[in-house]
């Protein structure tokens, strides 16, 4: 294996090279249809995800961060965790000191976070009021994990052809912290009849093709 080429082949290494930027990466995951699993769960390697041209917010996260590693930076991610609903994860990257986010979502809230964060706490809040349960609209952010480098991981979940949930289970082990204390949640206003309509928003229905 060449430096730095995580094991991926010359055709592969082209796409991600052509990512120098947090936006470009954020623009090419937009081109994906959400992969709603309809053939069971998965968990695919940013190799599967570029074969089967679909990928969920995990997927997206693992992509976007083997684009930054390819071109110079860490591949940090990092969990949000809502009880009663699904976590979502987004792939961290910081200018000047200001941390923004990338990330892959079929919602019209939980999206690219532009580098204006002075730290990961301000960055996760902005999800907080519109990330919402699909049934309920519950407000339902509740904790963040600390940044996972997936350097620790090695390289071969780059190219893996199973599914990766040994990630999945260590980034849901990772130490996270609460958002605020549990006895604050009462004082959590229910969303209104217009954050209603924004959390039934979605980009990709079930039955769109390639999904």
């Amino acid at each position: 294996m060449k430096k730095n080429n995580l094991g991926l082949a010359k055709e592969e290494l082209a796409i991600f090279k052509k990512l120098t930027t947090p936006i470009k990466i954020q623009n090419f995951l937009d081109t994906f249809p959400r992969n709603m699993e309809k053939d069971g769960e998965t968990y695919m390697s940013p190799r599967q995800v570029l074969k089967k041209k679909k990928m969920h917010c995990f997927e997206g996260a693992l992509v976007a961060a083997t684009a930054l590693w390819i071109n110079g930076e860490e591949p940090l991610i990092l969990d949000l965790k809502a009880p009663g609903d699904e976590d979502h994860v987004i792939t961290l990257y910081k200018r000047n000191g200001y941390w923004g986010a990338i990330s892959k979502t079929n919602h019209a809230v939980l999206r690219f976070r532009d580098p204006v964060y002075r730290t990961l706490r301000e960055l996760v809040l902005s999800y907080f009021n519109e990330y919402t349960d699909d049934h309920t609209c519950r407000k339902s952010l509740r904790s963040f994990s600390k940044p996972f480098n997936l350097k620790k991981m090695g390289v071969s979940w780059v190219t893996e052809a199973n599914d990766l949930d040994h990630i999945v289970q260590k980034l849901d082990d990772y130490p996270h912290q609460s958002i605020f204390p549990k006895v604050n949640a009462r004082f959590i206003r229910p969303v209104d009849r217009m954050e209603r309509i924004l959390c039934q928003m979605t980009e990709w229905k079930k039955k769109d093709k390639g999904t």
